[in-house]
């Protein structure tokens, strides 16, 4: 694939820049002007070769409008330069990635996705959490616990039902109704649950509780995000696993 008017979408991975794939990092290093979301790591930023232009979304905080973003992307396109837009975890994991290709693509420019591994699926690997087993569950939703302004709230009876193992983005700050709302669908007041908060990163925590005292717990705790909730029967095994090299445990 020519470099000329093409814009990388990149996957930085959930942190450790070991977790990169061989793609991302030769993409990352050959890249002519890089524009990085604010979650990814420093070790991961520190691997730009390029100018580095930092392009932050992040809730509760002042972000870069969308447009903008889109904007740039396209000009530096046009402008002959190598662009990566590097973006936490996957691109089309709850970052946007999307948007990004069709607005790149309304331009008449051409777009490479370069997968990563998403924070969903790593970061409760990394305290030993498997979201799969058959033995406690036959698959695994990831779901948004912030849909945005102007969005439907997901709906938590439905996915209760399921019997699935849940694991939710951004659902720290909304952990109480979110817990409130799985009880009212039905699910055992005692299910597992975990939280994983910065996984794959020097800030790395963690804390298992129940669905119930989901809410105590991280307050208890002091876990912040970016973190994740895991419910479900799968979330008992956390701890088992060891921390990764250069880690902290939980």
């Amino acid at each position: 694939m020519s470099s000329l008017h093409v814009v990388s979408l990149v996957g930085a991975g959930p942190g450790d820049p070991e977790l990169l794939t061989v793609r991302a990092l030769r993409r990352i290093e050959a890249a002519d002007v890089v524009l990085a979301d604010d979650l990814i790591d420093p070790r991961v930023l520190s691997l730009v070769k390029g100018r580095l232009l930092r392009v932050g979304k992040r809730g509760g905080c002042i972000s870069t409008d969308q447009h903008f973003i889109h904007a740039l992307m396209i000009r530096e396109a046009r402008a002959g330069h190598r662009v990566v837009r590097l973006k936490g975890g996957d691109p089309f994991v709850f970052g946007r990635g999307g948007e990004e290709v069709d607005a790149l693509r309304k331009e008449g420019l051409d777009v490479e996705v370069v997968s990563g591994l998403t924070s969903g699926i790593a970061g409760p690997a990394a305290v030993g959490i498997p979201v799969t087993d058959r033995r406690a569950s036959p698959g695994v939703i990831l779901v948004t616990g912030h849909p945005g302004e102007g969005r439907a709230e997901p709906d938590w009876a439905a996915l209760a039902r399921t019997g699935l193992t849940l694991v939710i983005y951004m659902g720290v700050a909304r952990a109480a109704d979110i817990s409130a709302s799985l009880l009212a669908a039905g699910l055992r007041a005692d299910l597992p649950a975990a939280v994983v908060s910065a996984a794959h990163t020097a800030r790395q925590r963690h804390a298992t509780t129940t669905l119930a005292g989901l809410p105590d717990c991280i307050a208890r705790e002091g876990l912040k995000s970016p973190a994740l909730l895991v419910v479900g029967e799968v979330a008992a095994h956390a701890g088992v696993a060891h921390a990764w090299p250069g880690v902290m445990a939980g």
